[in-house]
């Protein structure tokens, strides 16, 4: 694995390279890799980069701008849009890699970038092939759901209140990712996924459990379910956990559903949740054969 950086809209974007040995000098398909909410490119992701070596292909796994060894400020910002500029331009920078294919690209995402990733399929001609495992598809009906009826109305007014602050010329407000109290107000009310990245942050030291209440906000405007309609090149894995109500297992069963796209492949984990994928190093490893299989399938 090699340390490197490369630069998204005058930021330096931090990233690490997993490049395979190509015996015969073959040039190598390269998958780009990006995390969910708050995640830096130690968690997790290595684990998916590493299989998919293992097969001869290429992995580019980065820090978004915010987070992480990432440039930007504020830290801890959560822009989706963002987001997925910053994998437009690691796979500008990924197909000027020496080694590499730049006509096979693939995309892998996970759970909040499993989401982008569906949207990346949709509108950037330059990739193949993608992963979504465990995606967010719509945020508002996602946190609508998670949250429940009082918790979500909390939450609401605390990102009001934020916009009211920042408005009137105070510093950003911060929620965390997840509960760190009982009943305590997070974006993410999972009070099992503190204790998960609190076991996870061995993995990525520089994990930060919160992020500002805009992006809390702009994840409520995020709905890429209509980016599903528009996939009908790209060859798209979705890799799913049985009854997962983290990320809501039925809005992503609609949004593969109406993918048009006729090279596409759903895969659910039995008697799963959205936590065993990263917690469960049996189960993680389940669904990056599952990755790779696809990739090695389609680059």
């Amino acid at each position: 694995m090699e340390h490197i950086s490369f630069s998204s809209e005058g930021l330096t974007i931090s990233a690490d390279l997993y490049l395979p040995e190509s015996p015969d000098g073959t040039a190598v398909p390269i998958v780009v890799q990006g995390g969910g909410w708050c995640y830096v490119k130690e968690i997790v992701q290595p684990s998916f980069a590493r299989e998919f070596n293992n097969r001869g292909i290429a992995a580019l796994v980065f820090d978004y701008r915010y987070l992480g060894e990432s440039e930007g400020e504020p830290r801890q910002r959560i822009n989706p849009w963002d987001q997925i500029e910053d994998y437009k331009n690691a796979i500008s920078f990924a197909q000027q890699i020496e080694g590499v294919d730049p006509e096979r690209i693939g995309v892998w995402g996970i759970s909040y970038s499993g989401g982008h990733v569906l949207q990346l399929a949709a509108t950037d001609r330059r990739i193949k092939a993608a992963s979504s495992v465990v995606p967010v598809i719509n945020g508002y009906e996602n946190l609508r759901l998670a949250h429940g009826t009082i918790s979500f109305r909390e939450l609401m007014r605390a990102v009001e209140a934020d916009r009211s602050a920042r408005f009137g010329g105070g510093d950003p407000g911060y929620l965390n990712h997840n509960p760190q109290e009982p009943q305590g107000l997070s974006t993410w009310p999972f009070p099992t996924s503190a204790d998960m990245f609190r076991e996870l942050v061995i993995e990525g030291p520089n994990y930060v459990g919160k992020a500002t209440t805009r992006s809390t906000e702009w994840l409520l405007e995020y709905n890429v379910r209509p980016c599903a309609d528009r996939i009908d090149r790209c060859a798209t894995l979705m890799v799913l956990a049985e009854g997962d109500d983290h990320t809501h297992w039925d809005l992503a069963l609609d949004a593969y559903h109406a993918i048009p796209c006729r090279d596409k492949r759903l895969e659910i984990i039995r008697k799963s949740t959205h936590q065993t994928i990263y917690k469960d190093q049996r189960r993680r490893g389940d669904a990056a054969v599952l990755c790779a299989d696809w990739f090695e399938a389609h680059l």
